[in-house]
């Protein structure tokens, strides 16, 4: 394998900690990190800037770590490199190079994840959020229980212990983000989402 495959998770990271909410955000003049949440990720961009901003921010955070994914396929990578490349689009989000390593709460990033290496538990998966988050309009409770399925999930597919240990850190790093919003789900404080603008 070439020596620059062993850098490429590094470009993963550089493209996961790219803040599409907040360059968005501050496209339109708002400094994203001082308004509603203050997380740099689609659904502050949703609450703070509207629908247009929130599937906008929504699709280029899953859009950042495929690019960089399917660039490493046409490139022949290893899957095993390509899973490290994801899991660090991930931490990148979460932790961004460009905002002193803050970020968002990865979900969009890990959908991208989920979608390029187990389509169909992560179907699953993003089935059960879109459900949640439809009846109830909490999107924290919807990305809860899709962290938490996944990893089995992928245990009922039949992936590689490997893989289930990974979608296992993903969800339990998405779980932990989300530690406020369990709080506020517990007390009866969450705020909801509208799409009616």
């Amino acid at each position: 394998m070439p020596i620059f495959a062993y850098l490429f998770p590094l470009l993963g990271y550089l493209c996961g900690s790219i803040p599409m909410a907040y360059i968005y955000g501050k496209m339109h003049g708002i400094d994203i990190r001082k308004h509603g949440s203050g997380n740099v990720g689609a659904t502050n961009a949703l609450r703070t800037l509207g629908r247009k901003a929130g599937i906008v921010v929504l699709a280029l955070d899953v859009a950042k770590v495929l690019v960089v994914l399917l660039l490493g396929q046409f490139l022949h990578l290893d899957r095993n490199i390509l899973l490290l490349t994801g899991g660090a689009a991930f931490i990148g989000h979460n932790w961004s190079i460009f905002l002193h390593f803050k970020g968002g709460k990865g979900v969009a990033v890990s959908a991208g994840i989920l979608f390029y290496f187990f389509p169909l538990p992560g179907m699953v998966s993003i089935s059960l959020f879109i459900l949640i988050v439809a009846v109830t309009k909490y999107v924290s409770l919807g990305s809860l229980l899709a962290a938490g399925i996944t990893p089995l999930m992928l245990a009922l597919f039949g992936y590689p212990d490997l893989e289930i240990a990974f979608a296992g850190v993903i969800a339990a790093i998405i779980i932990w983000a989300h530690r406020e919003n369990i709080a506020r789900l517990r007390y009866g404080r969450e705020s909801k989402i509208s799409l009616g603008r």
